[in-house]
């Protein structure tokens, strides 16, 4: 299983971006998905999460700025990103619970990361 995350790049402070993540490879069924990112200096941290059954979780710092949703049939998360702040830049990393069979059990599996630079 394979997570490609995109839609990363430079944006002046107020802007939006949008971040896309595709989970691709042998896969019976994604269940929750979500963002994480790291900044520089400090620990990576949880930034929104969606479950299966679309019920979504946002840190305090970016709710009613961004946006989390899925495309189940594309097994894709994306996080829109609104009125962004040069305190939003960081490493965003996208993940998955995915169960590769129907009697397995669900693994957590990480992308490699996408960079998300604000300028003020």
């Amino acid at each position: 299983v394979q997570l490609q995350a995109s839609g990363g790049g430079l944006v002046q402070a107020g802007g939006s971006l949008k971040l896309s993540c595709a989970a691709s490879g042998n896969i019976f069924r994604v269940n929750n998905m979500g963002w994480y990112r790291q900044a520089p200096g400090k620990l990576r941290e949880l930034v929104a999460a969606i479950t299966s059954a679309g019920n979504t979780n946002y840190s305090y710092s970016v709710k009613g700025r961004f946006t989390v949703s899925r495309d189940d049939a594309k097994n894709t998360v994306y996080l829109q990103m609104n009125s962004l702040t040069p305190e939003d830049t960081a490493i965003y990393y996208c993940a998955a619970d995915v169960a590769l069979t129907s009697t397995g059990g669900y693994r957590y599996y990480w992308g490699q990361g996408t960079l998300v630079t604000v300028s003020s």
